[in-house]
């Protein structure tokens, strides 16, 4: 069976990938293709790595041009998509890979975010225990976001396993330029991000914080604390997260077991052999998720060192992972855990 989807904000970076994603799906038929202000132009001028669909149409993204199709994917800005949702009705398959569904704790949003809370979604990070079962079927899905999905996957296993307790966990994680998106800024000019790093949001203030929180909670933290701190890296694409987090009485070889464990039967999630760190570039372009980690026994932590595409496993490949599960397709149909090399 072929499924015909809808694309809205498609000269996005997110809009982009899952329009890539989906040109190289065996049961995908890519049909609307919305925007904004680009609404008008054809789809070439933006993405010039999709050749086959250079002449196709930008739309306004309005919910009489998505209406009508199997599945719509919401890459549309963080606040923008619920309304769009409700418009396009229950019986839809809606998977937004916006911040609107992902938060259940609504204080949080106003905190956060901002403006109207408007419910939460089924998450769509399958490698949660239990993920699986509640995305099998669901006709709404909240894609996660990027670094959440980097810091969750690098503590799973040691909070499943009962290593830690996901109180005083620190992070910092380095994204490519990608992951703020198209719109044009100053500092993510050429001339100003090359051969630098910068650390942003800094203390706590990142969006990204309450959604960490409410997963750690979700893998069994009673009292789950954070401080992360987001840096943006001279490169277009990828995160690298060095998360860390107290520890007792386990050796490193404890901790690599419980890695093993977890992911053994994880199809795009890979524990590196031991002496190996994980590079951004080993994991571009694909659905994978590599980690490192050992116990810095000085210091009493454990560290897990992380990486995935922002744009790919970060977001528009969760997002057709979680399609895949929901429409009772093999989990990895069209997805694949190959980086590009060099």
């Amino acid at each position: 069976m072929t499924y015909s989807i809808a694309v809205a904000g498609c000269t996005g970076y997110a809009g982009g990938e899952v329009i890539r994603l989906a040109a190289m799906h065996p049961e995908l038929a890519i049909g609307a293709l919305t925007a904004h202000s680009n609404a008008g132009t054809k789809l070439g001028v933006h993405l010039r790595n999709l050749p086959e669909l250079a002449d196709r149409d930008v739309l306004e993204t309005t919910a009489e041009n998505l209406a009508g199709h199997d599945l719509v994917f919401l890459a549309l800005p963080h606040g923008a998509s619920a309304a769009l949702a409700a418009e396009l009705g229950d019986e839809t398959v809606i998977i937004d890979c916006g911040a609107d569904f992902r938060l259940t704790d609504p204080a949080q949003w106003a905190k956060f975010y901002g403006g109207e809370y408007a419910g939460s979604w089924p998450y769509g990070l399958p490698e949660l225990p239990g993920q699986r079962a509640k995305l099998a079927a669901s006709k709404k899905i909240a894609v996660p976001g990027c670094y959440p999905t980097n810091v969750t996957l690098s503590l799973l296993p040691a909070l499943v396993h009962g290593l830690i307790s996901g109180t005083d966990v620190t992070v910092a994680a380095a994204s490519g330029s990608s992951g703020a998106g198209k719109a044009a800024k100053p500092h993510l000019l050429g001339s100003e991000l090359f051969n630098s790093m910068s650390a942003y949001s800094v203390g706590g203030s990142h969006r990204h914080v309450p959604e960490i929180l409410q997963n750690l909670s979700l893998l069994g933290a009673a009292e789950p604390s954070v401080s992360f701190t987001p840096m943006l890296a001279p490169i277009s694409r990828g995160i690298l997260a060095i998360v860390t987090a107290p520890i007792e009485g386990v050796s490193a070889a404890e901790l690599r077991a419980a890695y093993a464990d977890s992911y053994a039967d994880e199809p795009f999630c890979r524990l590196l052999p031991e002496g190996q760190w994980p590079l951004t570039k080993s994991v571009l372009g694909s659905n994978g998720y590599q980690v490192q980690v050992t116990v810095d026994e000085a210091a009493g932590r454990m560290v897990a060192v992380g990486v995935l595409d922002n744009l790919t496993k970060g977001t528009a490949g969760a997002a057709i992972q979680s399609m895949n599960l929901a429409l009772g397709l093999p989990e990895t149909t069209g997805l694949s855990a190959i980086g590009v090399a060099p």
